[in-house]
């Protein structure tokens, strides 16, 4: 196997052959070119390398890889990635590819991650003296088999009589609630704008990490929303009570999912009212009936409020891989040691 290295400012000149490879594994939309692409014009450093994986003359897998540390490597990682960007042939095991890859990359590279990996996608592999795997967060999917009503007599009994409870107050104050989806490219920027206030307005503003029309998430979200709407492949969720937008999703599509990367509401409506729930409620119904997609995608860690609307909980891993088995070794020991640490003792504590 021979792995090229090229800077990943590069990817649109291999965005052909990324496209090409895509199609070829059956990846999801989470690691298609177009959104792929605006990740590493946002959160890109300049240090990251697009690495190309040949052998016999055929395409076996790509990457974009960042340092991560001295001798340490690791999928591209920015936070709004729900998997590590990692494209590779079904059927292909990671080990041969991942050692061919640590030996290709500059320096003296000790220890590769290819991070988020979903074994829906790929299936976790055994560990082995040079590689091993850890958990990383727990996700949740709701399947669309059967129609609405089936499946919300399977959710729980105070879900449902708490958001029947709303509609019924609503009703009778003469609020009308309206579900509003947006799939134009031309509107993929005021969407995104519209999603910055709300978020603005709550608990992430004080924290600097809300999506705003001018920073970086704002960017990102308006480029790859409006590349993938082209195709068809992305949708924004807006929910109305009454002429207030009260929560939205962002969403993007593929042949078989609707995948939700970012959900807000506007944590000022009172009265009891969940806008974040009205509108899950509505939008899985109009999937049911729709009959278009598979599955609902969160990736998101699993939450309070995700399972009240699924069961279905699956593990999302991470995979390291060490140049020798004693690293491994010592890595594992390391970690065991510091599980064992004693917390630190608070400052406001010590004497």
């Amino acid at each position: 196997m021979n792995w090229t290295l090229t800077p990943a400012n590069r990817f649109g000149d291999w965005a052909g052959r990324w496209c090409e490879l895509h199609r070829a594994a059956g990846a999801p939309v989470l690691l298609d070119a177009d959104f792929v692409a605006p990740l590493l014009a946002e959160f890109g450093s300049g240090a990251e390398l697009l690495a190309c994986c040949e052998q016999d003359g055929v395409l076996q897998a790509m990457a974009i890889v960042a340092p991560r540390g001295p001798a340490s490597w690791a999928t591209f990682q920015p936070a709004q990635a729900p998997l590590g960007i990692w494209l590779q042939l079904p059927g292909l095991e990671p080990a041969p590819l991942l050692d061919a890859l640590l030996r290709a990359l500059p320096g003296c590279a000790l220890v590769f991650s290819l991070t988020q990996c979903d074994p829906a996608l790929l299936a976790r592999p055994r560990p082995t003296a040079q590689m091993d795997t850890l958990d990383y967060i727990d996700t949740a999917r709701v399947t669309l088999v059967g129609g609405f009503a089936q499946y919300w007599a399977t959710r729980g009994k105070n879900l449902r009589a708490n958001l029947k409870k709303q509609r019924a107050r609503l009703i009778k104050e003469g609020v009308a609630t309206r579900l509003q989806v947006s799939r134009d490219p031309a509107e993929m920027a005021a969407a995104v704008a519209d999603y910055g206030r709300l978020e603005s307005a709550g608990w992430k503003a004080g924290g600097g990490t809300a999506v705003h029309p001018d920073n970086a998430q704002g960017r990102y979200y308006r480029s790859m929303l409006e590349a993938l709407c082209r195709r068809g492949a992305a949708s924004v969720y807006r929910y109305w009570i009454g002429e207030r937008l009260a929560a939205m999703d962002l969403c993007v599509e593929d042949a078989g999912c609707v995948v939700v990367l970012k959900t807000s509401y506007d944590e000022s409506v009172a009265g009891g009212l969940s806008p974040a729930l009205l509108m899950r409620e509505e939008a899985c119904q109009a999937l049911f009936d729709a009959g278009r997609l598979a599955r609902i995608e969160f990736y998101g860690r699993v939450m309070e409020w995700h399972l009240r609307w699924t069961d279905e909980v699956r593990t999302l891993y991470h995979v390291n891989y060490y140049r020798w088995p004693a690293l491994r070794r010592l890595h594992a020991l390391w970690r065991r040691r510091a599980a064992r640490a004693p917390a630190p003792i608070p400052l406001t504590e010590q004497a």
